[in-house]
């Protein structure tokens, strides 16, 4: 066996407390699947690609695929990688593995060799799940070059295949499982890979109430009405806003998961006006697609309750566009796959949206800021954001970040910059580390992105700090135009920004970069780190 060690950094009496309160539904992910399998077995689980799968076909293919896991070997606590685009077989992968109290390590098409062997190598996985080949990306053949340097990597699944080592055939042909294992809810279910600054991605692991009760309760809060759940999931499953698929929407709730293998805003389109979902979840830069996507004039969205966007700040003129024309509430979500999580309600007022990240809810995680003394800042000041919840992670798999980020308590430090003001709404100000140190001054990034993402040739903008001789950093600014717009120069755009926002002369940026449109991360967000190694050497 080379399951990995695992420790809860929460304290138990803490973890008790929650499950006595109800935060925990005190089942495997696998357990409330079934469950729900039972109770309607021909609800639709997952609409994709290929169609639809029902929740009986789901766990159908899920109990062959975990019988074949056990035949080969695989034992409680190991590690099964999987890289593959959405659909309902990560989703069976997902079930699979928690039927036998397997490990679930997804991870992003997109991330390519280095990323591979450092998630697989470090978490010792038993088992890799990954695609043939999506768009020019052969990824089990560059799967297949590593294996020499992956010594507990013991069986490759194969997508997109035939033949004994492809996972359509074992989804297929496997031996049915004859009982899940006996697997403790508290036990780990899932490990999530955060997309963050380090040089190396994180990897935080997660047990199955963790996710079924603090990921699910940040759901279910969005949620209204009695119908069952219908989420269109944007972004990748296998990243950390995309896990509320398959453990929450599903195993958690019982509902209803649309995705796409790649994101295409037409298609997107043309999934809410097929199937109706209430809630649809992706990133500011995908909704800026679809709102600029001819197809949206002629889609009924009136099945919209919201649309929830995470992963990065998104600027007032955007977030109206989205209640205008999706005619639905904007919801703006705040979350970190360390372990904190604050959503705006469907209800709250349209300045609430622009300015803040909603209120913390205790059900899901509490909010502290600190300040660099570890003692908590007075109301309104800046200071880290730590969290602490139901959905708080066991551990991190290297105990190096364990060390960095978790503090006495269970707490989690994000190394994100916030407030909380005087009405108890968190406002996220920026990261630690992005902050852009200009000549001895501390300059937010974020602060600029929202004005500059307000000109009206703006398409996309990213600022990153630029290392410089004399000053130690300079802002710069990137960005995307509008169709037909011509790209403002940096005089110009300097001037919009003094003279329509305000903003002062200290914090402008110096030097401004057009491009055709901004490189994304495998997990859909602006990738800064490429856009500061490519202006790095760069002469202005």
């Amino acid at each position: 066996m080379t399951g990995m060690p695992v420790r809860d950094l929460v304290p138990a009496a803490l973890r008790d407390w929650w499950a006595r309160a109800g935060h925990y539904p005190g089942r495997t992910l696998y357990q409330l699947f079934c469950e729900h399998a039972a109770a309607h077995p021909d609800r639709v689980a997952v609409i994709d690609d290929d169609g639809e799968t029902t929740y009986a076909q789901l766990q159908a293919a899920t109990l062959r695929l975990a019988g074949a896991l056990r035949h080969d070997g695989v034992a409680p606590g190991e590690v099964i990688a999987v890289q593959l685009p959405n659909g309902w077989r990560p989703v069976a992968v997902d079930l699979a593995a928690a039927a036998i109290g397997a490990v679930v390590l997804p991870y992003p098409v997109g991330r390519g060799r280095r990323d591979t062997l450092t998630l697989l190598r470090r978490s010792r996985a038993a088992v890799a799940v990954v695609a043939h080949k999506v768009g020019e990306h052969h990824y089990a053949d560059t799967l297949a070059t590593l294996r020499p340097e992956l010594p507990d990597l013991r069986t490759v699944l194969v997508a997109g295949l035939d033949g004994p080592g492809s996972l359509e055939g074992w989804l297929a042909d496997g031996p049915p499982l004859a009982a899940p294992v006996g697997t403790a809810s508290s036990a780990p279910a899932r490990i999530l890979v955060s997309s963050g600054s380090e040089a190396a991605p994180k990897m935080i692991v997660y047990s199955h109430d963790a996710l079924a009760g603090g990921r699910g309760a940040f759901i279910a809060a969005l949620h209204h009405g009695d119908e069952p759940m219908r989420n269109l999931f944007l972004v990748p499953l296998a990243s950390s806003f995309g896990s509320s698929g398959s453990a929450v929407t599903i195993a958690r709730h019982g509902g209803t998961l649309l995705v796409q293998a790649r994101f295409d805003a037409g298609r997107a389109l043309d999934l809410i006006d097929t199937y109706q979902p209430s809630l649809v979840f992706g990133v500011p830069t995908m909704f800026a697609m679809m709102l600029d996507h001819p197809r949206l004039a002629t889609t009924n969205t009136s099945s919209l309750r919201a649309v929830v966007a995470g992963g990065s700040r998104v600027d007032p003129a955007t977030v109206q566009a989205c209640r205008d024309r999706f005619d639905a509430a904007f919801v703006n979500c705040y979350g970190s796959a360390d372990g904190v999580n604050c959503t705006t309600d469907p209800l709250d007022p349209p300045t609430a949206v622009h300015d803040a990240v909603g209120r913390p809810n205790p059900a899901v995680a509490a909010v502290r800021i600190v300040g660099d003394d570890d003692i908590d800042v007075a109301t309104g000041e800046v200071g880290e954001i730590w969290g602490l919840g139901p959905m708080s992670p066991l551990c991190y798999v290297d105990p190096e970040f364990d060390d960095r980020y978790r503090v006495e308590g269970g707490w989690v430090r994000t190394g994100d910059l916030g407030r909380i003001d005087a009405d108890g709404f968190l406002h996220v100000v920026g990261r630690r580390n992005e902050i852009i140190i200009r000549g001895g001054r501390n300059l937010s990034p974020v602060e600029v992105e929202l004005l500059i993402a307000q000109h009206p040739a703006v398409r996309q903008v990213a600022c990153v700090g630029v290392a410089d001789r004399l000053m130690g950093e300079r802002m710069a600014a990137c960005i995307a135009v509008r169709e037909g717009a011509a790209a403002p120069t940096l005089t110009e755009l300097a001037d919009y920004l003094t003279d329509v926002h305000g903003l002062e002369h200290a914090k402008l940026p110096e030097r401004l970069v057009v491009l055709d449109t901004l490189p994304l991360s495998a997990a859909g967000k602006v990738d800064k780190r490429w856009l500061r190694e490519r202006l790095t050497g760069q002469d202005e």
